[in-house]
């Protein structure tokens, strides 16, 4: 595999975290899943509905990068998102599901990116507000840097649900 074909270390471990994640989560109960760990905190259902938001508004982020001169995308109000789609009343198993073909995607996305298009410099960009791991306005920003921000987001949430900790 030459350069400008090499996968992309961050889709490489994003297939790692969907493999060794998907038996732990599946093997949670219903009623585990449905409980949340305080008042104001999420329950490992709508944990996993914060992630497929956050998968479906970084899918949109890493295509209409490759066709746009700058990395300014909009944000979203994630617990409003998560309280509208109802996540909380979702069979675990399907969310469980539609979260890991919905990042399996994403990787198929990443790998299919050109590096110039994933390495090229924009200073152009919101990731000050929208990144998970803040990159000052003045900091020049790569798509490869925000692509490997979505996966450590990812990492965290899932270390929030108790059988994913170690």
């Amino acid at each position: 595999m030459n350069a400008e074909t090499a996968v992309p270390d961050c889709a490489r471990e994003l297939l790692e975290v969907i493999q060794n994640s998907m038996p732990r989560l599946l093997a949670l109960d219903e009623a585990s899943t449905a409980r949340r760990p305080a008042p104001g905190k999420w329950s490992p259902r709508e944990i996993i509905g914060h992630l497929i938001d956050s998968a479906s508004n970084n899918h949109q982020r890493f295509v209409r990068a490759q066709f746009q001169e700058s990395l300014v995308f909009p944000g979203y109000a994630q617990d409003d998102w998560v309280e509208v789609q109802r996540y909380q009343e979702a069979a675990w198993p399907e969310l469980v599901d539609l979260w890991a073909l919905f990042n399996r995607h994403i990787a198929r996305v990443m790998t299919g990116m050109a590096l110039a298009t994933r390495m090229r410099e924009h200073t152009e960009h919101n990731l000050d507000e929208i990144a998970f791991r803040m990159l000052p306005a003045d900091q020049p920003a790569t798509l490869d840097w925000l692509m490997c921000d979505y996966v450590t987001h990812l990492r965290h949430h899932l270390r929030q649900i108790p059988a994913l900790r170690s």
